[in-house]
């Protein structure tokens, strides 16, 4: 049986996803659980690599079981058994060919802010604090203009390891909105570069703070220059919001 999970976690407490020596993974974890159920240990694929505290809302895996259980008894019991900062919230039968990574057509993230002139300790990890107003018109007209198909190679951290001519992506939807003192950076895209996403959100930042004016965002794009972005921002903020399979459910804003 292959069982295609939907996950939620908070990545606070994780070396990321994938499973490392001597770190606590979010996916060795969720194959604990698996084994404290199934009664033996099984394959477990991901649909993404995460970087150290980065979280999900829609992280896609499939375990792949010689045992046969109602999705919604594995869900249950899942659950039972994974920590409160890990949740199955969807569990369902896969055919036998279904890649969770090979298989999406786009993901979508989510980065988040928020300003105010003090921390709030309730958000501390889960979202990047600014003390200064966000100009989120401002940063929203300059994420536009990373719609399209292009060379990240300039929001693409030391460690890719994708070579320069390699690292065209296409983003279809790249926007940026208020929600009371939380400002919220989406962005869809058929592939991510390593950190791309984080530095993106980092060059906003800039933006909103007038180090970087919203129409240079095509020069540095064409530059190639990673030195011509902004600051990496860091992980807290950044979430994995959902997997598509099907192209037609793909945002598109008719740009690219």
């Amino acid at each position: 049986m292959n069982y295609r999970l939907t996950l939620a976690f908070c990545g606070t407490g994780y070396h990321g996803w994938q499973v490392q020596q001597n770190a606590r993974t979010v996916s060795e974890t969720v194959q604990d659980a698996a084994e404290a159920v199934l009664g033996r240990r099984y394959d477990l694929t991901g649909c993404s690599r995460t970087d150290s505290g980065v979280h999900a809302s829609g992280f896609v895996a499939v375990l792949r079981t010689d045992k046969s259980l109602a999705p919604s008894s594995l869900l249950k019991a899942l659950n039972v058994k994974l920590p409160p900062d890990i949740s199955v919230v969807d569990c369902r039968e896969a055919p036998p060919d279904f890649h969770p990574r090979y298989g999406a057509r786009a993901k979508r993230y989510l980065y988040l802010y928020y300003d105010s002139p003090a921390r709030n300790p309730f958000y501390r990890d889960r979202m990047w604090h600014s003390p200064q107003h966000l100009e989120e018109t401002r940063m929203d007209r300059a994420a536009r203009l990373f719609l399209g198909r292009h060379n990240f190679s300039a929001f693409c951290a030391a460690g890719g390891k994708i070579p320069e001519e390699e690292r065209f992506r296409t983003l279809y939807d790249c926007s940026v909105r208020r929600e009371g003192e939380r400002v919220i950076l989406s962005v869809t895209g058929d592939g991510f570069l390593y950190h791309m996403v984080r530095i993106m959100a980092g060059t906003l930042l800039e933006v909103s703070r007038g180090k970087i004016a919203p129409e240079d965002i095509g020069e540095i794009i064409a530059s190639r220059d990673r030195s011509r972005a902004g600051l990496t921002a860091p992980s807290c903020g950044l979430y994995l919001d959902h997997v598509f399979y099907e192209e037609g459910g793909i945002p598109h804003d008719g740009t690219c």
